[in-house]
């Protein structure tokens, strides 16, 4: 009985390492990236409020552009995940990234549109943009 559980639980190991090996083949960071776009578009549709309340007020539809741009996003986040659409995913991103600079400069221009946000806070989301942007493109092969 104690070889069979031995025998068992080795061959689930081996599995699990075959798993690893065909399933997570970027490094984990890279996961980490997929992951928080994709919990961001879903946040999008958890709490589109937030995301209503620092659309530019200039921009037609906002709810609109706002399930949108959450659907982008878990798009993106998943399409870091396979080879086939990695560096797609990263130009998406990045050129996503770029456009949302519309967002925080927007949110700079006033107190109501900066939704009690610190400005400092807002400052500094603009070079967080840039780097954000360089940390898509490091994993472009």
């Amino acid at each position: 009985m104690h070889d069979e559980s031995v025998t068992t639980t080795f061959i689930i190991y081996i599995k699990l390492i075959k798993y690893k090996t065909t399933v997570m083949q970027y490094p984990w960071h890279l996961y980490l990236m997929a992951g928080m776009y994709i919990f961001a578009g879903i946040m999008h549709f958890i709490k589109p409020k937030a995301y209503l309340r620092i659309m530019p007020r200039y921009l037609p539809s906002p709810k609109a552009l706002v399930f949108c741009s959450g659907v982008i996003e878990i798009l993106l986040g998943i399409g870091l995940c396979f080879s086939e659409t990695k560096n797609l995913a990263i130009y998406g991103i990045i050129t996503m990234l770029a456009i949302f600079l519309v967002v925080h400069f927007y949110m700079l221009s006033g107190e109501k549109e900066g939704a009690g946000i610190p400005k400092w806070i807002l400052i500094l989301r603009i070079p967080l943009q840039f780097l954000l942007m360089w940390w898509a493109y490091y994993y472009h092969s």
